[in-house]
């Protein structure tokens, strides 16, 4: 049976990185220690770049996305295929609402809500900056808005590593006045483009509930 990963970055995170460390070279330059003896330089200034650009296709859930897994926290559910994803709900004190796993891939997923409003820009920042604290070599990779089954979304993408494993995260980030969402999916960064088809699927299941 499928197991769920634990996702070990962004807002909801209680993992400590023990597997790297930080330090800082004889000319103040912060770098990254891994178990292995490797070392890489820490970007200081790294941030979401100022201009995100705008995908203009359209996003919609796929045809065979029949069943809907629905937030008890807002409006909001993400539609599966519930032959290629399992799903289990959170506890009652998890910030992640839902964990998703596809059967027999290593792709994993999650959903986040709060009944807060919070803009996209800065929900987006606040998971990069939590997520600089157990993934010291975290980095974004991608982001843009993209509309998703009709609303405005925000897509990042950030790769980091913890306790040694080297992690892709790939999500959505939506707010309205009914709350706010975080759909993220995730995997090694070695699997990533080939679980890229699973992960999108997943993403773009996600939907307001009328």
């Amino acid at each position: 049976m499928t197991k769920f990963l634990i996702p070990a970055l962004l807002l909801f995170t209680s993992i400590h990185a023990a597997a790297q460390k930080k330090a800082v070279t004889d000319n103040g330059d912060q770098v990254v220690l891994y178990a292995d003896g490797t070392w890489k330089a820490i970007d200081t200034d790294s941030s979401l770049e100022p201009q995100i650009s705008v995908n203009a296709k359209p996003f919609i859930k796929s045809d065979k996305s029949k069943f809907l897994v629905k937030s008890s926290r807002a409006n909001v559910g993400v539609w599966i295929d519930a032959k290629k994803w399992t799903f289990k709900k959170g506890g009652v004190n998890d910030e992640v609402e839902y964990h998703f796993a596809a059967k027999g891939n290593e792709v994993f997923g999650m959903m986040l809500v709060e009944r807060i409003e919070i803009p996209i820009e800065t929900l987006a920042q606040a998971a990069f900056q939590n997520a600089q604290e157990e993934s010291a070599d975290i980095y974004i990779v991608k982001q843009e808005y993209r509309m998703v089954n009709g609303k405005k979304m925000l897509l990042m993408q950030m790769n980091g590593t913890v306790k040694g494993i080297k992690f892709s995260y790939y999500g959505y980030y939506y707010s309205n006045p009914g709350g706010t969402v975080q759909m993220v999916a995730y995997t090694s960064q070695n699997l990533f483009q080939d679980q890229l088809a699973n992960a999108e699927e997943l993403l773009n299941g996600l939907a307001l509930i009328e």
